[in-house]
């Protein structure tokens, strides 16, 4: 019997299938590219378990994991060709799209507004994120949570020009904040959990009542079309080992820990504010991506409005 999960992917990937002209396949779509960030826990999981390359088999296709920093920059190696599938935020896509990158969204995980957030140091003056005026706010551009700190701002009464943004990937944001060179660091699980267990990093907000924080599953368009059953035992795979995360928290942690580099305990943190388990993007949700688009454009953050439904799998 089909799980609801199971029952969801299946019909979506079929309609998938009878509304594409599907091109005629390639000869390298025998290999899966997937482009994944470290911090991106369970494809760490997946990686590590093998658990997509034998599910995989029986389609005689493989498996190439290609790791990147950061979302930003998994963007560039889905446009360029370096990699077939991807998975990242609300925000990389977004800019990637305004850049003219060719990419269709083929899936979402839930909203885990739990899992970014402003921080400052433990003894800092500030207390809330109206005090952040005039500060150096440091954050990953073109990231997730470039619309939290929009969000943040808003609703504390400031304009994204009354702070001095500082533009710096994870690990050189980090080095940053620690030495007292900028004032907050805007930030994901599990470098969030990671400062405040090892730092003492304080909140002033999460996306908790701002954002949504929806993590994507993105394809190059022409390999979407090519392979719906390869990105449908994709999230097969993905629905399955999700399930066995959420009901093994402590196990999961102490197994992608060293993956990541990280103590089992932040892990665990991370883990318990992510939620996992994917899902077919609704027009509800391309609607939520939308109005990310409409605040960038009008900031002039991206050189161009954009229409997330061009992005979409079935128009």
């Amino acid at each position: 019997m089909l799980t609801p999960t199971r029952r969801a992917l299946t019909h979506w990937f079929s309609a998938l299938l009878l509304a594409t002209a599907l091109p005629a396949a390639h000869a390298d779509d025998k290999q899966l590219r997937i482009g994944f960030q470290k911090s991106a826990s369970l494809l760490t999981l997946q990686k590590s378990q093998g658990s997509l390359e034998k599910r995989l088999a029986p389609l005689g296709v493989s498996v190439k994991w290609v790791e990147f920093p950061a979302g930003p920059q998994l963007l560039e190696g889905l446009n360029v060709g370096a990699v077939d599938v991807g998975y990242v935020g609300e925000a990389p896509p977004i800019f990637a799209q305004a850049a003219g990158a060719r990419f269709a969204y083929i899936g979402y995980d839930p909203a885990a507004p739990e899992a970014e957030a402003i921080v400052v140091p433990k003894d800092s003056p500030i207390r809330t994120v109206a005090g952040l005026k005039g500060k150096k706010v440091v954050l990953n551009k073109g990231s997730n949570v470039h619309y939290l700190l929009l969000r943040a701002l808003e609703k504390a009464g400031l304009a994204y020009s009354d702070i001095q943004p500082v533009f710096l990937p994870p690990a050189d944001a980090r080095a940053a904040f620690e030495r007292g060179a900028v004032d907050a660091w805007v930030i994901w699980d599990p470098f969030l959990a990671a400062v405040e267990k090892q730092s003492q990093a304080r909140q002033l907000a999460d996306g908790r009542e701002l954002v949504h924080n929806y993590s994507y599953y993105l394809a190059e368009r022409g390999y979407a079309a090519r392979n719906p059953q390869v990105i449908q035992a994709l999230f097969e795979d993905t629905a399955a080992q999700a399930q066995w995360l959420k009901s093994n928290v402590p196990q999961a942690a102490a197994l992608i820990a060293p993956l990541q580099g990280l103590d089992p305990a932040v892990v665990e943190r991370a883990l318990q504010r992510y939620q996992f388990g994917v899902k077919p993007v609704t027009l509800a949700v391309a609607g939520d991506q939308q109005k990310i688009a409409d605040a960038f454009a009008s900031l002039g953050l991206i050189p161009k409005p954009i229409r997330i439904a061009d992005a979409l799998p079935v128009q």
